[in-house]
């Protein structure tokens, strides 16, 4: 009986690290996704999907490099979020900043 005890215990602890962890991923996935569909509609154009794929990239390497020591510190999950947070409003402003590919022109790039 102790021992699961223990062991629930220790998933209990566990879980809010692996949730963020997930949380993070599936914010980065959104935002790639979201960089793809403007690009597809024309709304980002090929320049703009270059910086914002640049600042993905960006926090991601960021990511690795502070979890380097096998963890991310509360201060460390709050540099990440601030990042993604500056990076979906860069989106934004980006797919509605007026700037378009022409109707009708095939997309560039990546």
């Amino acid at each position: 009986m102790k021992r699961i005890a223990v062991i629930a215990l220790i998933l209990s602890a566990a879980a809010p690290s692996l949730a963020s962890a997930s949380s993070f991923d599936d914010r980065q996935a959104l935002q790639g996704e979201r960089i793809e569909r403007g690009r597809n509609n024309g709304s980002i154009t090929w320049t703009e999907g270059i910086k914002l794929r640049a600042e993905q990239n960006r926090i991601a390497r960021t990511k690795a490099q502070l979890e380097a020591d096998g963890y991310l510190s509360k201060s460390d999950r709050n540099t990440l979020a601030e990042m993604q947070r500056q990076a979906s409003q860069n989106i934004r402003a980006e797919r509605s900043d007026g700037w378009h590919r022409l109707f009708g022109l095939p997309r560039v790039g990546k």
